[in-house]
C-alpha cells in the first residue's frame, strides 16, 4: 500500500527522496505513528515534505491513495482474524472497480479495512442506528447516513458532512505556485529575504557562553548577547488607484506582511510610473509628497528596493514628458525608473497580473526592460524567486 503513495508522489512533482523514504519506513518500524491514518498522514508529511508550497500536493495526493477513509475513531488500528467473506462483501458492495483494483494489485486491503475487522470481530449480523455497530443511520463512527462528526462512510454520500479528512480539507491550498498568495503564505516567502546579526543593547541570555564561562571560573558566570535580527532594509513602492483597484486586497496583504517580517521597512505610493514625486498618505498625496530626489539620497545602496504595480498604462506614461495622466511631469518615467536601479542595484517590480497576460500590454514590456527583465508574478512562485534574486 505504501509503495503506490510513494511513487504518486513522485509523479506529482513533490520532491520525495528515497533517503526521506526509507526515514518514514524507519520511523513506521520503530512505532513513531500508530496505525491510525491521520498518525501517518502527519507522520508522512512532515518527513516527506520540506516545502510548504507542496502541502497541497501532498494532501491531493495522499486523498487519492488513501481513497475511502475519512478518518478512524480513536482505538488503534490491530489486525484480527475476521471471516474472509465478511470482508470480500464489503469490499464488493463499496468499493469501485479501480479501488478493488488496488487493492488487488497491494494484496491486501488499506487501513480502513483494517479499522472495520476491529468492529467485525464483535459483530455478528447487520445493524441500524445505535452508536457502535457497522450499519446505517446510527452514530457509530462507521457506517452511512448516520451522525457522528469524526467517522467513516460506508457506501453512499453523506448527509452531515462532518466526517473529518484532515488531508482532503487541503488547508495549504492556496500555497501552489500558481495561485494568488494570502497575508500568511506571502509571509512565508518573504522569510526567503533575510539576513540576521546581533545588534543593539545585550538583553537575552547567551546559555552556551553562560554555561562555558561558569564551568571555568566555577562559579555562575551570566553572559548577555544582543537578540539576532533580521537586518535586511527594504523600500516599498506601491502602485494606487486606476488598474491597480482590483489589486488592492491583495496588495494590502503584501503590505501588511512585509510590516511583519522586516523590521527596516519605508514604503511609499506612486501612481502607474515613478516619477518625480511620492507619498505616505493617499489622502493627501497632492500636498504633501516627497520629492523621489530626496529618497533617492536618503536611502544608500544597501537597501533592497521592491516596486509593486501592474503595469498598465499608456506607453507615453513611461517615455514622455508630460505623459502623466495626473500632473505634468517634466521628465519621462523612465527617466526616474533607471535612476532607481542604477541607486539600488537589488530591486525587485511584483506584478499582480497575471503573467500571461503581460505579453499584451507595450508599458509592461518597457518597464521590464527598464528594471532589466526583474519583473516577477506577485504568486507564490514568484514572489520566492524575487527574495531571492534581493538576497543575492
Amino acid at each position: 500500500m505504501l509503495l503506490p503513495f510513494f511513487t504518486a508522489l513522485r509523479d506529482a512533482k513533490v520532491p520525495v527522496s528515497m533517503k526521506e523514504w526509507l526515514h518514514l519506513m524507519q520511523a513506521m518500524d520503530r512505532g513513531v505513528a500508530s496505525g491510525r491514518v491521520d498518525d501517518f498522514y502527519h507522520l508522512s508529511r512532515a518527513v516527506l515534505v520540506k516545502d510548504e508550497k507542496h502541502y497541497d500536493r501532498f494532501d491531493q495526493v495522499f486523498a487519492k491513495v488513501f481513497a475511502g477513509v475519512e478518518t478512524v475513531g480513536p482505538d488503534e488500528l490491530a489486525p484480527a482474524e475476521i471471516p474472509e467473506d465478511w470482508l470480500k462483501l464489503l469490499t464488493e458492495k463499496y468499493l469501485t472497480d479501480e479501488e478493488k483494483a488496488q487493492i488487488q494489485a497491494l494484496g491486501g486491503l488499506d487501513a480502513l479495512m483494517d479499522t472495520l475487522r476491529k468492529r467485525l470481530e464483535e459483530q455478528q449480523g447487520r445493524h441500524q442506528g445505535g452508536s457502535k455497530w457497522i450499519g446505517t443511520g446510527g452514530t457509530s463512527p462507521f457506517g452511512h447516513g448516520g451522525y457522528n462528526p469524526e467517522g467513516v462512510r460506508i457506501g453512499g454520500p453523506g448527509r452531515h458532512g462532518r466526517a473529518v479528512k484532515v488531508w482532503e480539507k487541503r488547508e495549504y491550498r492556496n500555497l501552489d505556485d500558481s495561485v494568488e498568495l494570502g497575508t500568511r503564505n506571502i509571509k512565508v516567502a518573504l522569510r526567503r529575504l533575510r539576513r540576521f546579526a546581533r545588534q543593539g543593547t545585550p538583553d537575552e541570555l547567551d546559555m552556551d557562553a553562560t554555561i562555558d564561562g561558569t564551568a571555568r571560573q566555577g562559579w555562575l558566570d551570566i553572559h548577555m548577547r544582543p537578540e539576532r535580527r533580521n537586518t535586511i532594509k527594504v523600500l516599498l513602492f506601491l502602485d494606487v488607484g486606476g488598474s491597480m483597484d482590483g489589486h488592492i486586497k491583495l496588495c494590502e496583504e503584501l503590505f501588511s506582511a512585509a510590516r511583519t517580517e522586516f523590521r527596516h521597512l519605508e514604503f511609499f505610493y506612486f501612481h502607474n510610473c515613478l516619477y518625480e514625486g511620492v507619498w505616505k498618505d493617499n489622502r493627501r498625496r497632492h500636498s504633501e509628497k516627497t520629492p523621489t530626489w530626496e529618497v533617492l539620497n536618503k536611502y544608500p545602496a544597501d537597501w533592497r528596493a521592491i516596486f509593486v504595480g501592474d503595469a498598465t498604462m499608456s506607453p507615453y506614461e513611461v517615455t514622455m514628458p508630460g505623459g502623466s495622466v495626473e500632473h505634468w511631469n517634466e521628465e519621462a518615467g523612465a527617466v526616474w525608473l533607471k535612476r532607481a536601479t542604477q541607486q539600488w542595484d537589488r530591486i525587485a517590480w511584483l506584478n499582480p497580473s497575471p503573467e500571461r497576460y503581460w505579453g499584451y500590454s507595450a508599458s509592461i514590456g518597457m518597464i521590464r526592460e527598464l528594471v532589466d527583465e526583474r519583473m516577477y508574478p506577485l504568486t507564490l512562485d514568484g514572489l520566492d524567486k524575487a527574495m531571492r534574486a534581493l538576497s543575492r
